[in-house]
């Protein structure tokens, strides 16, 4: 059946021919719609937002300057350098940068003036119109107004003649501003400007200078422009001032570190072909702001444009950035030189236009360009490491360093750069044995050979893998930067320590030997399965740092050694480099991490008190489940940054939300509130899936549901995808419970239950002589 809608009082209000009306309805004075909520700019750049009045409206425009407008006013299409006051009741549309200066110091009070473009045969030209806001287009002059005044007033104060306007032949009953020729179009000898139409607004004594070349003016009626209006011509300055406003959001929203997303603007600019402006504003912000942040944000937004532009086609925007031909550029940005390093990289982009696959290759290589000034940013935190001397262990004595894991609570992502230095990040943390013991160590003793001897020993016991390597020439150490390499992060920990120097015109063999007398050995474990989301990789950069630093005659505080971490994962280009995993397994109990939105990024940790007995209370009430699911979604992280530096707006908010969540897990934990803490923990999973769509495996969410009804919260440890989820339950001494409920669901496959303590302690560093583990 057919429906109807009733709107109970209400009004029409569509293609008036009433200026007033029609101001009115674009700039909703409160008065007239004090339910809705209205903006007074959109589409446009305005250098001085402050000077519009509430009731005012701008739309696609840009006002440099000065430009004060009143309520009940409207601009719109109008490039506009001040100073320059609009008073009430106007409508300026059309208007062009070079009629700012006609209109200074000229008064605009309850006036309609538009620029137009006209097309005479194969003549184009623009035609400026004026016209009052009260005026009435078709009532016979001698009952109707122009410029709000009576036609017998203006034509006092003017000198114009009805004779100047209409034609004898039209009887006086059909003479209204419609049909009066008033707008010069053409000129013999001169060139014709807004100035043309504004001395009919001006005083009698001034007029009279003008009334002899507005005369001398080929003239037409509104009536007689009508047909002649270049649309297409028209539609093209708006769209050109569009994107020419757009450069200026551009450098507005980078320069001026927003929130604002570039993304739609992007896409806007490839659809109507205005990419290359685009693309030069960027460059051009890249290279000038002198700030490595702005210009890596710069480069994402290059890259966004290059993947508009390749049109869904061309393959994965996730891949390989590792292309000769852009080795050069990204060698300049490593040496610090951004501006040369954008402009080879703007000289190469060139190249790679010409096909879908050959932009989606080039928006590769802009987001791995971006991905060494984020870098470079947060190695700035380096200066938060301080080393001081230690007694230097005995030749053959290990340095046995012991780490728990860690599970964040809420607040993770906040803590991945970009997002930690543009946003400030939150994330709590607790660090915690697993089966009642620290799963993740390294222990480092030298030795008389001059070498380096390094041991990984990692996964389960019933699944160890032990990889062995030994070290004698600095080439040995040169791809420490490649984090599949083996030994990567054994190599970039020696050379963050700084006990070796890389690169050095000294032999690894004489380094050793000259400040240490001999080598080291290092061997390293955890007891974790790979990807299991409990902050493994990090924990365990901080158990080597630690040990290597002690073995070395060296001590670092806590503080330093989170630093450090933050630098060596830069260095080893792991594309990761948060904080929050070695926040978690380096600093004892239950803590929250923070950093400032700024640079050089710095990590403060604050513990949080609990309750008596709240601890042992967690102890009874958490469980980890090791889902059997090994982290799927390698392009999780790069996703997620791509999103952030195009500012979606679900991900500005859920960033938001990730660092308030933060603050009301510490304060629930601070009142050993356990179901406030389940919420928070549920609330954070929802966020965590928000961030990174795809991070939930199916069997894992049927796994949560299972348990939903036991527990006040679970979350998966880390990113997600796989892994280990921990559970929150309701009762005390669940385990034997959990795996009953567990083992009903069909095609689970390998899960496990496994006890958690919150591990007071923190790390452990001990000497413990020469006999290894």
């Amino acid at each position: 059946f057919p429906l109807a809608a009733c709107i109970p009082n209400a009004s029409y209000d569509y293609l008036t021919t009433s200026a007033s009306d029609h101001i009115r309805s674009l700039t909703l004075l409160p008065s007239s719609a004090s339910h809705l909520c209205f903006c007074k700019t959109a589409h446009s750049h305005v250098d001085q937002p402050w000077l519009l009045e509430d009731g005012s409206s701008v739309t696609n425009c840009l006002l440099e300057g000065a430009v004060r407008l009143a309520a009940g006013s409207v601009i719109q299409h109008c490039h506009l350098q001040g100073p320059l006051e609009i008073g009430p009741g106007c409508l300026l549309s059309g208007l062009a940068a070079g009629s700012s200066s006609a209109l200074q110091g000229c008064p605009l009070r309850d006036v309609v003036l538009q620029g137009h473009h006209v097309q005479l045969r194969d003549l184009s030209c623009r035609v400026f119109t004026l016209t009052g806001r009260l005026d009435d287009w078709q009532s016979p002059a001698d009952e109707a107004t122009y410029l709000n005044m009576p036609w017998a007033q203006f034509f006092h104060r003017t000198g114009i003649r009805e004779g100047d306007l209409w034609d004898t032949e039209i009887p006086p009953r059909s003479r209204c501003l419609l049909n009066a020729r008033l707008f010069p179009v053409l000129h013999a000898c001169e060139m014709l400007g807004l100035q043309d139409v504004l001395w009919l607004l001006a005083p009698a004594v001034v007029a009279s200078e003008h009334l002899a070349r507005w005369r001398a003016a080929w003239r037409m009626s509104w009536q007689e422009l009508l047909p002649c209006l270049d649309k297409a011509a028209e539609l093209g300055a708006r769209r050109a001032l569009f994107f020419l406003q757009g450069q200026r959001k551009v450098r507005r929203v980078l320069l001026g570190r927003q929130d604002s997303s570039l993304l739609p603007l992007s896409r806007s600019a490839v659809h109507e072909g205005y990419h290359e402006a685009v693309l030069g504003t960027l460059d051009e912000v890249a290279s000038t702001a002198g700030d490595a942040g702005i210009a890596a944000r710069a480069l994402a937004c290059i890259a966004d444009v290059l993947g508009c532009m390749a049109r869904g086609e061309g393959g994965l925007r996730s891949g390989p950035a590792a292309n000769k031909e852009w080795a050069s550029a990204f060698g300049r940005l490593e040496s610090g030189d951004i501006a040369g390093g954008v402009r080879d990289l703007a000289t190469e982009r060139q190249k790679w236009m010409s096909s879908p696959a050959l932009l989606v290759r080039a928006a590769r290589h802009y987001e791995g360009a971006e991905q060494i000034l984020v870098r470079q940013a947060v190695m700035s935190s380096c200066q938060f490491v301080t080393v001081g001397p230690a007694e230097l262990p005995p030749l053959g004595h290990w340095v046995q360093v012991a780490c728990p894991a860690r599970l964040d609570l809420s607040g993770g992502w906040s803590d991945t750069p970009p997002i930690t230095y543009e946003h400030g990040g939150a994330v709590v943390d607790v660090a915690v044995l697993v089966d009642g013991c620290r799963p993740i160590g390294a222990q480092v003793r030298r030795i008389s050979e001059p070498e380096l001897r390094l041991v990984s020993l990692s996964g389960t016991p019933h699944s160890e893998v032990v990889a062995e390597l030994v070290c004698r020439e600095l080439e040995h150490l040169q791809d420490y930067c490649q984090p599949h390499a083996p030994g990567a992060l054994l190599k970039a920990a020696f050379i963050c320590t700084q006990v070796v120097q890389f690169p050095s015109q000294k032999p690894l063999r004489d380094q050793l030997m000259e400040s240490f007398g001999g080598g080291f050995e290092v061997h390293t474990w955890s007891k974790l399965p790979h990807g299991s989301g409990l902050g493994t990789s990090s924990i365990l950069a901080g158990a080597v740092m630690a040990s290597l630093y002690r073995a070395a005659g060296k001590a670092a505080s806590t503080e330093s050694l989170i630093h450090a971490v933050l630098h060596l994962e830069q260095r080893l280009t792991t594309g990761s480099g948060g904080w929050q995993d070695q926040v978690g397994g380096l600093v004892p109990g239950i803590k929250i991490g923070r950093s400032k939105a700024q640079l050089p990024l710095r990590v403060e940790v604050e513990n949080i008190p609990v309750p008596d007995s709240f601890t042992q209370t967690l102890n009874d009430h958490l469980l980890l489940v090791y889902t059997g699911k090994t982290r799927l979604a390698r392009n999780l992280l790069q996703d997620v940054v791509r999103n952030w530096y195009a500012r979606l707006p679900s991900i500005v908010q859920n960033t938001d939300a990730l660092v308030s969540n933060a603050e009301e897990c510490a304060q629930a934990l601070r009142q050993g509130n356990l179901p406030l803490f389940g919420k928070c923990l549920d609330r954070y999973w929802q966020q965590k899936k928000c961030m990174a769509p795809g991070c939930e495996p199916l069997a894992v969410g049927h796994m949560m549901g299972a348990l939903q009804p036991y527990v006040y919260g679970q979350c998966l440890a880390g990113a997600g995808g796989g892994g280990f989820l921990y559970v929150l339950t309701k009762e005390p001494q669940q385990k034997e419970a959990l795996h009953q409920i567990l083992a009903q669901i069909e095609g689970l496959g390998n899960f496990s239950i496994h006890s958690i303590e919150v591990d007071m302690g923190g790390f452990s560093v001990e000497v413990v002589g020469c006999d290894p583990r």
